[in-house]
């Protein structure tokens, strides 16, 4: 990590991402992709005041993420089917409170994004004073299982790639 490429890594991913979008190797497109990879990370890094995290168990991302893909696309079907075929009359759409340990803001961040992008839930807020995440469910039938999920599923491992141990006293 030099002055003037702090994300070599974030580099090439964006200049392989401009080569794909323009499919062609041609000396020009290299170039501004080079171009691109160099200057997105020095004219963003003011947007991370904390600094970039460090992922403490990639094997544990890549296997939270590989169950969040499930996840999504199960979803997706459960939500099609109750839009689809289900009285909207039966549907239970409520809000729920998740108590939450994590206190690691790219873990929230992260969480916010798992829990968004599954359909039929929506992250509404954190509730400061008990540190609960409120949480809009479209169709709940049991709201112990939302909060074992979360918690187990997301949030434990979350803490795992995270959180380090002075962050909330648990060994990462």
């Amino acid at each position: 990590m030099t002055r003037w490429l702090p994300h070599p890594v974030a580099s090439l991913a964006l200049c392989a991402l401009w080569l794909l979008l323009n499919q062609a190797l041609d000396p020009a497109n290299v170039l501004f992709g080079a171009a691109l990879g160099i200057a997105v990370p020095l004219l963003t890094r003011r947007l991370q005041p904390l600094g970039y995290p460090r992922l403490r168990r990639p094997a544990v991302f890549l296997k939270l993420m590989a169950m969040a893909t499930v996840e999504i696309v199960r979803s997706c079907f459960g939500v099609c089917r109750v839009i689809l075929f289900k009285d909207y009359a039966r549907v239970n759409s409520q809000f729920i409170r998740v108590p939450l340990a994590m206190r690691d803001p790219y873990g929230l961040a992260m969480l916010s994004c798992l829990i968004n992008m599954t359909p039929g839930t929506v992250w509404v807020e954190i509730l400061p004073e008990r540190y609960e995440l409120a949480l809009h469910v479209f169709d709940l039938h049991d709201e112990a299982w939302w909060i074992d999920t979360i918690r187990t599923r997301y949030e434990r491992p979350l803490m795992l790639i995270f959180e380090t141990e002075n962050d909330h006293g648990n060994p990462a």
